[in-house]
């Protein structure tokens, strides 16, 4: 009688499961990840568990099923996305170089003042050649799936030379493109999901390309009214052929770039204002695979792979530990790590701890690639890093964001709103992974002295680094206090580190 009451458990919680996070099971490559997933010794013993009386009392309640999974070994987790976006079975992998190949500064464009501005043309002057915006009966999240929903057709062009776009990947970006002429093409950016706001990251592919011709591209519908783009930062390209023959990776592209505000009745208005990025590109290789970036792209799916790499090392595993914060509102695990090394005190809470977070903006990739040479650095056997993890534990939580991040989005979470802006709310359903950042804190708080606080971010419009501290408001002593760092990097990096206090 127990064994059929257990077998009516699991069958209810399976189905339930089923319900709210349906799994998508289309292509080879998501089927290798759903079953790395399911590789976790515990959750397979469950499973292949001929006696389930013993874990009766365990699933009971579905809501008891998560901490279960919680508690474990962080397996690796497929992407899990919005069921209206439509996501391509293949994956996209990029060869990054060692950090040694970035030693150097990148190049920026010298502006002649013979940039052109044209205007955009629209669609009515054109031929829209590549058209992706996810549908949705409703304007908010509701359900999420493993590798969204299958692809339908995007492309439109009947011309065979014309060039081929697609972003429906994993941070891709890009909703429209509208071929004014043969080399002259207007794309259109998604803005962040469930909003009408927010289009300045783009990430996306081009195939059928041609060399020796000079093609232009506009962007016609960036958000910000300042941009570095105005400052010299090219767009990124990353080639195939120039990848598989020299062994190049992303790089800086473009020339008589401009960036400029839209005077076009389509793409402005007073209180909505767009801009649009025009530049001229020449593709290295004919019938190449290229993609167009804003910055260096980190995926939820580089990271997992990076975090699994260091979970596995024999000698980093020592002193670091890799748990599951939260989920997402999609179902996708927020890791975050833990570094130091194992206390010889008498007293361990005498350790104080360092607590660092990144991404909480998805378009800001520079902040996941900043926290990724923390973390090589802090693992690493050099004296510095072995101190700091003898004298500290570090909290790391690489990425607030991750359904952001995938989707694509440049600002905001699937709730459509920005999470940096909602450590003051005490909902936890709506943003679940401010809501348990906040909690961690204040357990850390009151079990250890939390002595630095520290969000990466990347800036759209400034340079180098810098820093912002609280306003110390009621207490005198602790901006000085808050100035001490800042200026510790100023002194060992004055070249990049600027401090006006």
């Amino acid at each position: 009688m127990e064994e059929a009451n257990a077998d009516v458990n699991m069958a209810q919680v399976r189905d339930l499961q089923a319900s709210l996070f349906p799994i998508c099971t289309k292509g080879t490559f998501l089927n290798n990840l759903l079953n790395r997933t399911l590789r976790n010794d515990q959750v397979d013993n469950v499973n292949a568990d001929s006696d389930t009386s013993q874990i009766d009392s365990k699933l009971r309640d579905v809501k008891e099923v998560f901490p279960l999974m919680k508690e474990v070994d962080c397996p690796y987790q497929a992407a899990r996305w919005p069921m209206e976006c439509q996501v391509l079975d293949d994956p996209v992998t990029h060869i990054y170089p060692t950090s040694t190949s970035y030693s150097e500064k990148e190049p920026l464009y010298k502006f002649t003042g013979k940039e052109i501005q044209p205007k955009q043309v629209g669609e009515d002057s054109g031929e829209v050649i590549f058209k992706y915006y996810p549908v949705s009966s409703v304007n908010y999240f509701c359900r999420s799936a493993v590798g969204g929903s299958a692809c339908s057709e995007a492309h439109y062009s009947q011309d065979p030379s014309d060039l081929i776009f697609e972003s429906r990947f994993e941070s891709g970006n890009l909703a429209k493109v509208v071929k004014i002429t043969s080399t002259y093409y207007e794309l259109s950016l998604r803005s962040d999901m469930y909003t009408n706001r927010h289009t300045q990251w783009f990430y996306f592919r081009i195939e059928n390309t041609k060399k020796n011709i000079k093609y232009r591209f506009s962007i016609v519908n960036m958000y910000k009214s300042e941009s570095l783009f105005t400052a010299g930062m090219k767009p990124l390209l990353y080639s195939i052929k120039e990848n598989n023959e020299k062994c190049v990776s992303w790089r800086r592209c473009g020339e008589n770039i401009a960036y400029y505000r839209n005077d076009a009745p389509n793409g402005d208005s007073e209180d909505n204002p767009r801009y649009i990025l025009s530049f001229l590109l020449e593709f290295p290789h004919d019938m190449d695979t290229v993609y167009l970036a804003y910055n260096y792209p980190y995926t939820y799916t580089n990271l997992q792979d990076y975090l699994i790499k260091l979970k596995d090392d024999p000698v980093k595993a020592v002193f670091t530990k890799l748990r599951v914060l939260c989920r997402t509102l999609a179902g996708n695990n927020v890791h975050y790590l833990t570094v130091t090394e194992p206390c010889q005190e008498e007293d361990p809470k005498q350790k104080k701890v360092i607590v660092l977070t990144a991404r909480v903006h998805p378009s800001e990739t520079p902040s996941s690639w900043m926290m990724k040479g923390f973390i090589d650095f802090l693992t690493g056997d050099s004296l510095q890093a072995m101190e700091l993890r003898n004298r500290f534990i570090f909290k790391l939580i690489p990425m607030l964001n991750p359904d952001g991040v995938i989707v694509g989005n440049s600002r905001c979470s699937l709730n459509g709103r920005d999470l940096n802006r909602q450590y003051r709310s005490v909902i936890r359903d709506a943003h679940p992974v401010i809501w348990h950042t906040k909690l961690m804190l204040r357990r850390l708080i009151e079990e250890r002295q939390v002595v630095m606080f520290c969000d990466l971010h990347a800036h759209s419009r400034k340079s180098n680094i810098f820093m912002y501290g609280c306003e110390g408001k009621g207490h005198e002593g602790r901006k000085l206090q808050e100035q001490i760092f800042p200026l510790l990097l100023h002194k060992n990096a004055p070249e990049k580190v600027n401090v006006k206090c």
